[in-house]
């Protein structure tokens, strides 16, 4: 199972973020645990500046934008 953090405010693009994960584990068949991560010490600790920031199994592999579905898949399917 690969346990993936969505670290960002809570804004429209985080939550776009997390949905759009869940959405492509779901039809790729993919045990994910997807959390939303909200708290400002904890994406200072991952070094993230601009959110949303993707994690995952505690390595960070995107930040500052919504990620692609091409981009997602491929996490996803590593």
């Amino acid at each position: 199972m690969k346990n993936i953090k969505v670290l960002g405010s809570g804004c429209t693009k985080c939550t776009k973020t997390a949905e759009l994960i869940e959405k492509l584990a779901t039809e790729l068949g993919v045990e994910a645990m997807v959390q939303k991560e909200t708290d400002v010490q904890v994406i200072m600790a991952y070094g993230v500046m601009r959110t949303p920031a993707v994690v995952i199994d505690e390595e960070l592999v995107h930040s500052g934008s919504i990620p692609t579905q091409a981009e997602v898949t491929g996490w996803l399917q590593q």
